[in-house]
């Protein structure tokens, strides 16, 4: 058999017969340590695939000889720490809201694990601080205004039930009509009239015209100042804080085609404890209010 082999006569390695321009290729051999290296990493992706989850079926993976689980493993660090915080969860159910605060430990725990409840289940619609979106209806939780109370029972019992939801007997609601049959003149004088109960600019003339049909049409619900009614959820006209808008033009367009927007209740899916939690993390974001009393919040059942 004829040995075809070409030896590059500079360096005596062997060629591949590969030739560019007069410049041939080596068969240089890869370094020793690198192949078993090699060798080495293919038995270790073996013996994996054996042992831990790896290979792909219809409904999940294969699960390996050791049985082991990411998804477990975060499941049992869960469960500990719920374990070793067990004292504080169950006094946290049990405790009055109204006095809560006193409680300097407790309290503490319950703004901790609210953050993080907050952070899972509501800042998609109150934004990551808290500070809503006016253009989409969700509230600021930041300041000191709310539609239906601020101390830690009522910011509760929204929190559970949630608002206008079809899930729960309980939801608060509140229903704003369409003012759509008003003219174009008495929308605008109306709207006038609104912005001039928070000292906004307005034309003074169809803000006194403004006057009469708010009085006619909506004071029963906003109450003649138009401080609102937090029993019903009627909005404060005069403090200059908006949910959707306070512009001239929002305002008539919150008269011609109310949007009310929904919350969802949160009982079911958080329990008690995170219920309570998150109440108390909201509460002291800034805008919380003190009760008038120190009665029981009683959960929902």
């Amino acid at each position: 058999m004829t040995d075809n082999r070409k030896i590059d006569p500079t360096t005596g390695t062997e060629t591949t017969g590969h030739s560019w321009d007069g410049i041939e290729e080596l068969n240089t051999p890869l370094p020793r340590w690198w192949l078993w290296t090699f060798y080495a990493t293919i038995v270790w992706g073996v013996i994996y695939t054996i042992l831990y989850p790896a290979w792909p079926m219809v409904s999940g993976a294969t699960a390996g000889l050791l049985g082991y689980s990411t998804r477990g493993e975060v499941a049992a660090e869960i469960a500990r720490v719920d374990l070793s915080n067990a004292d504080l969860t169950e006094s946290l159910i049990n405790v009055d809201m109204g006095v809560l605060k006193d409680n300097e430990e407790l309290h503490r725990f319950a703004v901790q694990a609210g953050r993080s409840v907050f952070a899972a289940n509501c800042s998609q619609c109150h934004g990551a601080g808290a500070g809503g979106v006016v253009a989409s209806g969700y509230p600021n939780l930041l300041d000191d205004d709310w539609l239906w109370g601020g101390t830690m029972a009522e910011i509760a019992y929204t929190v559970r039930h949630g608002i206008r939801n079809e899930d729960d007997a309980d939801a608060r609601v509140s229903q704003m009509p369409s003012f759509d049959w008003l003219g174009a003149a008495e929308l605008d004088a109306t709207a006038h009239f609104v912005r001039s109960l928070s000292g906004l600019a307005h034309d003074e003339v169809a803000a006194q015209a403004g006057a009469d049909i708010f009085a006619t049409n909506c004071s029963a619900c906003h109450g003649e100042t138009g401080l609102g009614d937090r029993e019903i959820g009627a909005p404060n006209l005069a403090d200059a804080i908006w949910l959707r808008g306070g512009s001239h033009e929002a305002i008539i367009q919150q008269l011609k085609t109310p949007r009310m927007g929904v919350m969802p209740p949160w009982q079911a899916r958080l329990g008690e404890a995170d219920v309570r939690a998150v109440t108390a993390y909201v509460h002291g974001l800034g805008g919380g209010e003190a009760a008038m009393d120190t009665a029981q919040d009683t959960p929902a059942d």
